[in-house]
Parts: C-alpha cells; structure tokens; sequence
C-alpha cells in the first residue's frame, strides 16, 4: 500500500468514525425527544433552527438547508408541524412567492421543554461513546468544542 492509499483509507477510517458516533447519537436523541415530547430528531431541528433567527422565521429553503432536507421533505415536515401548531407559514411581504415559517408560541414552548433533554441525552451519549475505544478520540474532541 503507498503514501496515497493510505491517506485514503485514514480518511476512509475517519469518515466510519464520524457516522458511527453520529448514529449512535441520533437514535439516543430520537428515542428520548419521542418519547419525553412526541418529537423527532428533525422536528427538534427545524424548531431549534427558527428559534435562533432574528425574528423567529426563516424562509422555507434556508430551512431546508439547516435540516439538511429536501424541499419536498421539508414542505411533509412543515405540514406535520403546522397541523400539530407548532409553527405557521406567512407570506413574505416583499416577494408574494416567498414563503416564511415561523414558531409559534406552542412551538417555543415545546422546544423550551425539549432542550434540556436534548442537551442531557447528548452529554450522555458523548460520555458513553468516549468509553468505545474507536469513538472516544472524536468523542473527546467533540466535547472540547
């Protein structure tokens, strides 16, 4: 094996590493957001994304963009949302195509509730994971940041 090849499969290795430790907290987060506040994974995403916009809105492709969906995805997921009230969607004034979402206050107060349990299943995952011998160099770093 060359210099070449073994930069990939380091790379390789890494990438492996990465999708491990971020399966093994997706389905922590996704079983405990469920079951504490009937929320998925990416509906907690979308919702933490609005919440971080200056004036709580966001237009449906940026949002797309901050779930990594696509835009028929988002669209099923802002339904689901909208539906469950949870968020709405308002015309942009400036470009009648343009259509915002926004949380609505049922939306801000399910996330609020919803953080701490986000933040205590991915503490504790990254503190399991930093027990896994092939996760816990990524599993330290990620805590670092």
């Amino acid at each position: 094996m060359g210099i070449a090849d073994d930069a990939v499969e380091i790379r390789a290795r890494g990438w492996r590493t990465l999708a491990a430790l971020h399966g093994l907290i997706e389905s922590e987060l996704e079983r405990a957001l469920q079951r504490e506040h009937g929320l998925s994974v990416v509906e907690f995403t979308v919702l933490d994304a609005l919440s971080r916009q200056d004036g709580w809105h966001m237009r449906m492709q940026q949002l797309a963009r901050a779930a990594a969906l696509s835009s028929s995805a988002t669209t099923r997921l802002v339904n689901r949302l909208e539906d469950r009230a949870l968020l709405t969607r308002i015309l942009c004034a400036d470009d009648r195509r343009g259509i915002y979402t926004e949380l609505t206050p049922a939306g801000r107060d399910l996330l609020g509730q919803a953080h701490p349990t986000h933040d205590r299943v991915l503490q504790e995952t990254l503190a399991e994971a930093g027990g896994i011998p092939e996760l816990k160099a990524l599993a330290a770093t990620i805590t670092e940041l």
